[in-house]
């Protein structure tokens, strides 16, 4: 399972990656491997304000739908289209090309809160 050590990490299963003012998330290896083969991502809608823990997108696979939750409370500042015409990037690259959305953060304190990776891989092993 790949966690990649610069990354921070939701108990959700959501990565943010840092881009000076911006955060970049998606979900992580663990959670695509567990969803199985993605057939449909929503994408979230560009501007849209995001909480903490609130819903973000939606990502449907063979065997489930599940709720995309936001790492980070922001406004919504780019979205990946390339996921509603291929969403199996969600599976071969959930750390590149399988990203999400970018997200303007409104308090850059709450990246602080997730989980580093040692962090992240004590919950997914554990």
């Amino acid at each position: 399972m790949n966690i990649p050590e610069e990354l921070r990490y939701s108990a959700d299963h959501e990565w943010i990656k840092v881009e000076g003012e911006r955060v970049r998330i998606g979900i992580t290896d663990y959670a695509q491997d567990a969803l199985g083969d993605v057939v449909f991502v929503q994408i979230p809608e560009l501007g849209a304000k995001v909480t903490t823990g609130a819903g973000v997108s939606e990502v449907e696979s063979t065997k489930s739908v599940s709720d995309i939750y936001a790492p980070v409370s922001g406004e919504v500042v780019e979205v990946n289209h390339d996921l509603e015409t291929n969403p199996e990037r969600v599976n071969e690259d959930p750390y590149g090309d399988g990203w999400i959305c970018v997200i303007a953060p409104d308090d850059s304190g709450e990246i602080e809160q997730l989980l580093d990776a040692d962090a992240y891989r004590q919950l997914v092993e554990g």
